[in-house]
């Protein structure tokens, strides 16, 4: 018996439980982009309407999702493991940690000022990087540093986009 005829045998089956529910996850996604992508006009190739982008990542994103799930049938893999609730806490808290800083923001009596993209930037860095095993400090206060002055540098100055640097200290 060839292995052809043993996997036509075998029939349909989920062989890589963690390339389904990617792939499953990035259908599920897709879709979402593009119910909430639905009112907006695409326009035409010429020009291009402001639903162009995200309809077309949903489609690109919903095919490869498909292609995943179907890929997960055919080849083995790895099986679903458990999350890292660690990494999931970290990333977003870093990112929620970013948004609220940046800007300021007041919620009856809780109020936290703006700390501008001088102090916003390096404490999302080193809060995200919290979440990797293998941190080291002193590396990761390099890299917020490094990555936040280069932040600055390229929105700030290169693209000249509204972004408080540091409205406590310099008023800009």
């Amino acid at each position: 018996m060839s292995l052809n005829q043993i996997e036509r045998a075998q029939g349909l089956r989920i062989r890589s439980t963690q390339d389904l529910a990617g792939g499953l996850f990035m259908v599920v996604l897709a879709i979402g982009a593009y119910i909430f992508a639905w009112d907006l006009p695409v326009g035409t190739l010429r020009q291009l309407g402001p639903g162009m982008l995200p309809k077309a990542f949903a489609a690109i994103c919903g095919a490869l999702g498909i292609m995943l799930a179907v890929a997960s049938l055919r080849y083995n893999g790895e099986s679903l493991s458990g999350w890292s609730w660690k990494g999931i806490f970290f990333a977003l808290g870093g990112a929620c940690l970013f948004g609220l800083t940046i800007r300021g923001f007041e919620f009856g009596p809780i109020q936290i000022p703006a700390l501008g993209l001088l102090v916003s930037g390096p404490l999302l860095i080193f809060f995200s990087g919290l979440a990797a095993d293998d941190r080291k400090f002193k590396e990761l206060l390099i890299f917020a540093l490094a990555m936040s002055a280069a932040c600055i540098l390229l929105f700030k100055y290169a693209l000249s986009l509204p972004i408080p640097l540091a409205p406590w200290l310099l008023g800009i």
